[in-house]
């Protein structure tokens, strides 16, 4: 499903889209998590699109690039209607995902870290499914929107397997998963950390996933 509530759309390119689809299959299968198909169904069709630099990155006329989430939350404020509110908390939303699932290791540098983003994409699309609850977009994509928000922490350890399955042990930061660990709870992250004999201490992580 493809949402085409006034927000540019996310469409499929075929090829790329098979593989998503299949890759984020097989990681659900064998992290055996719940996930509407819906909501995961949404997910591949948003890595298909912002494989696409010009999708993922915006272009302002003086500024070409990633804007800051905490800028779109304020343009979400600020919007004029609430179509355009929408339109934003859905790119937040979007890019954060996006980059938390694909880029949480280049975040370690940045002054906000993966447990940021995952916040502010989980609200975003929280507020997201609220607003267009009981509207004919929302008898559509309310519900995913909802999914998506309680489980934005467990697609977030789907794309970060997706993106390190062509990486090999020897290859894995564990200091950083460590660190993600200690940031977010992933599951991924410790289950990670034990299969290289690192056991985590309860009680120093964040708030956990369930």
């Amino acid at each position: 499903m493809t949402d085409q509530g006034g927000c540019e759309a996310v469409v499929p390119v075929s090829n790329l889209q098979d593989y998503f689809r299949t890759s984020i299959e097989d990681v659900i299968a064998r992290q055996q998590i719940d996930v509407d198909p819906q909501a995961a169904h949404y997910v591949v069709n948003l890595l298909t699109v912002f494989s696409r630099s010009e999708q993922l990155y915006q272009d302002d006329g003086e500024h070409y690039g990633l804007r800051p989430l905490a800028l779109m939350l304020a343009d979400s404020a600020d919007a004029e209607t609430p179509e355009k509110r929408n339109c934003v908390l859905q790119r937040i939303g979007d890019v954060a995902l996006f980059i938390s699932g694909f880029f949480a290791d280049s975040l370690s540098s940045k002054a906000v870290d993966v447990d940021y983003y995952i916040c502010m994409g989980g609200n975003a699309y929280g507020s997201l499914s609220e607003e267009i609850r009981g509207t004919f977009r929302g008898n559509a994509f309310a519900p995913i929107y909802r999914e998506l928000a309680a489980k934005f922490h467990v697609m977030v350890d789907v794309l970060n397997e997706i993106s390190e399955s062509s990486r090999s042990n020897g290859d894995i930061d564990l200091l950083r998963t460590h660190e993600i660990w200690r940031k977010t709870g992933s599951r991924r992250a410790e289950q990670i950390l034990r299969r290289n004999g690192i056991v985590p201490i309860a009680g120093t992580t964040g708030k956990p996933w369930h």
